[in-house]
């Protein structure tokens, strides 16, 4: 029995140790990042809300899109923030495990909502005559909640599996938990074989999310070619979802990449920029982007600043 239960209670954090001298520097820049990406998601999810005429798939996939970045956010910043001030980087086990449920459901969850994005982009300039007959609110809020649940329970049964593992170490070299550096503090390497078959499963899920919107993006591409009004439609929606799509990918290979292959000779510098990328670039352009690009929401925005600075 015993041998199922982890006998460690705390880890230790060891990404912060080379920082001692740039702390509260960086603990201000962090804090004024964390600040400007809830003011950009939470303006966007506002907007979204009050305004009835954005009431359709795509604004609502948008707005599902930056919920998301607030949630996976939480699991990072304050937890970040404190350990800046602290002299001492430690995090429960259940914590840590809670730590990686969050961070990784919430990128799996990012790139469910781009391959729903990516399906609604390609129903309204390919098929659009069915378009709001498939489109319907209530189907767009199933596919919305599926994005969410379906990565939570998938990282679920990765963090489960995880948690019957007998640990015999307690330093963990990043700023945060990873769900893979735990199962790699296991006392039985020979325990975690399904651990690594869940996990490759996982990732294959994934990888095939993303060849999804690749090929979807590929079709439409090649589809508004020859039409005016099909290349307008394209640049105006399809863009933000592209740049959305590149800035996720970019930073999410680096890191899975960095945690499987990635050498120890590499300044903790980098390494934790690597490992933190996808924490900080796409909660933070992905509002702008879209806020930017999508005349809707950059017209109810400008207009709701310009009534309160009168």
């Amino acid at each position: 029995m015993m041998d199922n239960v982890s006998q460690i209670k705390m880890f230790f954090l060891s990404g912060l140790n080379e920082t001692n001298n740039h702390r509260f520097t960086l603990f201000f820049l962090t804090l004024l990042c964390y600040y400007v990406i809830l003011t950009v998601n939470i303006s966007v999810i506002v907007t979204i809300i009050i305004d009835k005429n954005l009431h359709e798939p795509m604004y609502i996939l948008l707005c599902t899109f930056c919920i998301n970045s607030l949630y996976g956010t939480a699991g990072f910043y304050p937890k970040f923030l404190w350990d800046l001030l602290s002299p001492v980087h430690v995090i429960s086990y259940s914590g840590c495990l809670v730590q990686a449920q969050v961070m990784y459901s919430f990128a799996c969850t990012d790139l469910s909502i781009l391959s729903v994005m990516a399906y609604d982009r390609y129903l309204a300039i390919c098929r659009p005559l069915q378009y709001h007959s498939v489109m319907s609110k209530q189907r767009i809020i199933v596919l919305a909640c599926l994005s969410w649940i379906t990565p939570f329970c998938v990282m679920g049964i990765n963090v489960f599996l995880t948690s019957r593992l007998k640990l015999c170490r307690p330093y963990i070299a990043r700023l945060f938990c990873v769900n893979w550096i735990i199962v790699k503090l296991a006392c039985f390497p020979a325990e975690t074989t399904l651990n690594g078959i869940v996990a490759y499963i996982t990732i294959v899920i994934y990888v095939c999310h993303g060849f999804f919107i690749v090929w979807s993006y590929m079709y439409l591409i090649k589809t508004c070619v020859n039409s005016i009004e099909n290349r307008a439609k394209f640049m105006q929606t399809c863009v933000p979802h592209l740049t959305s799509l590149l800035i996720f990918l970019v930073a999410i290979v680096f890191d899975v990449l960095n945690m499987r292959f990635g050498s120890k000779d590499l300044p903790q510098t980098l390494q934790n920029f690597i490992a933190i990328e996808f924490l900080v670039i796409p909660p933070l352009m992905n509002p702008l982007i879209y806020g930017f690009k999508l005349t809707k929401i950059r017209n109810r925005i400008l207009g709701f600043i310009t009534f309160k600075t009168k």
